[in-house]
């Protein structure tokens, strides 16, 4: 028996990277996973990944998937996304707002454009993901919903991601915990959790200077154990928690 059997979970960003790697785990553990990212087909870029891909690999791994092309700043198309996931499973257990975009470089040179887009994708996204699926999971008083952050919103270290995403996430981080305390009486937990470590995702990866240490990352599978914890929390558990995954996996036992 799985630790999310029964349970629908939606996960954005999950063409590739981290969320590729917990959408696959959640649907090892029984989970039926909606796989939300934009890319349908091969980039022209040469980046890696698209929603068709991940579902199959978690059908592959004996799960259930639903692939839906969705731009989370729209959105019209973030509701008609959980639209078509009630439609089609009736009920939304758990949002993992994972999709993320950086802006690499110096922050003299980020465009205003650019800097739109950043925060866009990884702070207005999470708002209008998170916006969408409450009012089920505040109907059914119960959810879990999980915010991925980055070392990047700690500030103190330069970071390759920009100035941009480091702002972001450190937003994110703070929404996490404000939207926690909102929703406890609602029995939803909210939570956010980082790498320890660079994570070598397609993305990340295909961003590096050239002279960059590779060796020092990580695969995004590394995330997995914390979060599918993190999925079976309400408000009755873990909330609230702004952490790295290695810290949960220490302070909780994980094995």
């Amino acid at each position: 028996m799985g630790k999310l059997d029964g349970k629908v979970a939606i996960v954005t960003g999950a063409s590739r990277g981290i969320g590729k790697a917990v959408a696959i785990g959640f649907a090892r553990e029984g989970a039926l996973v909606a796989i939300v990212a934009r890319t349908v087909e091969q980039l022209k870029s040469g980046l890696a990944g698209t929603i068709l891909e991940t579902a199959d690999e978690v059908k592959t791994a004996g799960g259930k998937a639903l692939a839906i092309r969705t731009n989370i700043l729209v959105e019209d198309e973030v509701q008609a996304m959980v639209e078509k996931v009630l439609n089609e499973w009736g009920t939304i257990d758990i949002l993992v707002n994972n999709s993320a975009v950086a802006a690499p470089g110096p922050f003299s040179e980020t465009t205003t454009k650019r800097w739109e887009l950043v925060i866009g994708v990884n702070l207005l996204g999470t708002f209008l993901c998170t916006k969408a699926v409450l009012p089920t999971m505040m109907k059914q008083r119960s959810g879990s919903i999980i915010n991925t952050s980055s070392g990047a919103a700690d500030g103190r270290i330069r970071s390759v991601t920009g100035a941009a995403y480091g702002t972001a996430k450190a937003a994110v981080e703070h929404f996490s915990c404000s939207l926690a305390a909102e929703l406890g009486p609602y029995n939803i937990a909210v939570n956010c959790y980082k790498p320890a470590q660079g994570v070598a995702t397609e993305g990340y990866v295909f961003n590096l200077p050239p002279d960059f240490d590779k060796s020092r990352l990580v695969g995004p599978e590394k995330m997995v154990k914390a979060a599918i914890f993190l999925a079976q929390q309400d408000a009755s558990g873990v909330t609230g928690c702004v952490a790295r995954d290695e810290e949960l996996i220490q302070w909780h036992g994980l094995s």
